[in-house]
């Protein structure tokens, strides 16, 4: 933590940490794993093990193969990555041109092999082994940025309204009219804060 960070910093994260706010899309929910609260930037990684429970929380790995890659670096590449990910769909959205140069850096790192296995019931299950070292853990999230960015609707794909918030959600609503990251947070006060206004004319 700096000298900048708020005394309370701490309790402030693991409330974030247990009211998440669905972003309806795991690499959404990767850029916002920086949320402003009160105002202020609040970085919800500040360990590598933060990141490795993230990606556990998140199913992208499993315990054995996180364990298998230890954590060491893990917090310095996933922050990298998350700022990668957030510049590309920024431009994305707005339209721009996509410097591609440091994702595709990462993807190059996917080399992976299919493992057969059984699971507790006997059944037969495939799956993708590829986790060697720390970096690797993060190929997975890599992929699915390279294909939301390749393939996501970005007409769905939105901040929330609330000008003081920075979370970004996929619109999976049938009415694809959803404005807020959480109807519970920003969409309540911005209601709250309407109907004042209304009052007060």
């Amino acid at each position: 933590m700096t000298d900048q960070t708020p005394p309370d910093f701490e309790q402030l994260r693991q409330q974030a940490l247990r009211q998440p706010v669905s972003a309806d899309h795991p690499v959404l929910e990767l850029l916002n794993t920086v949320p402003h609260v009160n105002g202020r930037a609040l970085d919800l990684w500040v360990s590598d093990r933060d990141v490795a429970d993230w990606l556990l929380r998140h199913g992208w790995h499993d315990a054995a193969m996180v364990a298998a890659a230890g954590d060491r670096g893990l917090l310095a590449a996933a922050r990298a990555l998350r700022e990668t990910v957030r510049r590309l769909v920024t431009q994305r959205k707005q339209g721009e041109a996509l410097d591609l140069a440091e994702l595709n850096a990462l993807l190059a790192h996917g080399e992976s092999h299919l493992e057969l296995i059984s699971d507790d019931s006997g059944t037969r299950v495939l799956r993708r082994r590829r986790v060697r070292a720390p970096l690797d853990l993060l190929v997975p999230v890599a992929e699915a940025a390279a294909e939301l960015l390749a393939e996501g609707d970005f007409d769905l794909i939105r901040k929330c309204e609330d000008p003081t918030c920075t979370l970004w959600f996929y619109d999976r609503t049938k009415s694809h009219r959803r404005r807020w990251c959480s109807m519970a947070a920003c969409g309540n006060r911005n209601k709250v804060a309407a109907f004042r206004q209304r009052r007060q004319r």
